[in-house]
């Protein structure tokens, strides 16, 4: 690996950030300190957490910082359904897309982590 930006976790990692700025951007205006700026913090921790494990010494260290990107993913999934049950997200957003997309990257975080830690 040459950089953090050749792994695919982070490239899935920064398209699921765009979604999620998209997503967010029509909330309301009373939510742009509440749980706009949350899910935008914890979809940039994902692939910034991958960033600087990468950048770190180590393969402890590297999973450590992904294991924080896990965490900060599993935060994500929670605010988007409370997003969706609050019905901040329009009918037309296929919130199933999004959903797909945590989960690939969480298998996909999982598995680098395993190939690390083992």
């Amino acid at each position: 690996m040459k950089s953090h930006k050749d792994l695919n976790v982070w490239k899935e990692s920064m398209d699921l950030v765009e979604d999620i700025y998209s997503i967010s951007k029509n909330f309301p205006k009373e939510e742009i300190y509440g749980l706009t700026s949350q899910m935008r913090r914890c979809a940039v921790s994902v692939p910034s957490n991958i960033a600087e494990g990468a950048g770190r010494k180590g393969e402890k260290e590297f999973a450590r910082f992904l294991y924080i990107g896990l965490g900060s993913l599993s935060e994500l999934e929670t605010q988007f359904e409370i997003a969706i049950r609050l019905k901040y997200i329009p009918n037309e957003i296929q919130t199933e897309v999004i959903f797909d997309k945590i989960i690939y990257i969480r298998r996909m975080l999982s598995k680098l982590i395993k190939s690390i830690v083992l």
